[in-house]
């Protein structure tokens, strides 16, 4: 089972936004992605994962309330997190796990993962909000990385 790593659905406008970034919600193309992803990413996730910023929790909230799971917040999903912290939480997660984080975070975690003999399977043109990642480890090395489009 992978661990699934995707970026936030569509939010609106950061420069649009005259009130603290971390409280910007989905638009409704964004709640759109994320109710979307609920069926997209093919299985029943164990656990969900989010940076504390609304719009990520929002992303998260249609398989929370689909699946019966909590959202656990970490600030090492944060923007502009350091990659040491990123790469010990995406350690520590249970396969099954899906972690929503920021559009420079993902690329940080798979370009590290690469850098360590990951195979990313598909090509990546860009990591587009409600994308996402799953990677797959065996023990406590990661193998594989596929990326998936958002789901609309």
């Amino acid at each position: 089972m992978a661990v699934l790593l995707v970026r936030h659905a569509k939010a609106g406008d950061r420069s649009r936004w005259a009130d603290d970034d971390r409280l910007r919600p989905l638009t409704e193309a964004g709640r759109e992605q994320a109710a979307g992803l609920v069926n997209a990413v093919g299985t029943v996730p164990v656990a969900l994962y989010s940076s504390p910023f609304v719009r990520w929790l929002e992303t998260l909230r249609p398989m929370a309330v689909a699946f019966g799971l909590e959202v656990t917040v970490d600030d090492r999903l944060a923007e502009g997190t350091a990659l040491e912290p990123a790469l010990e939480l995406l350690h520590d997660v249970p396969d099954g796990s899906v972690l929503c984080s920021h559009g420079d975070v993902i690329p940080m975690l798979v370009d590290a993962l690469l850098r360590r003999g990951m195979v990313l399977d598909s090509d990546v043109p860009g990591v587009k909000k409600g994308s996402w990642f799953a990677l797959s480890r065996s023990g406590d090395t990661w193998e594989r990385a596929v990326w998936h489009p958002a789901p609309c």
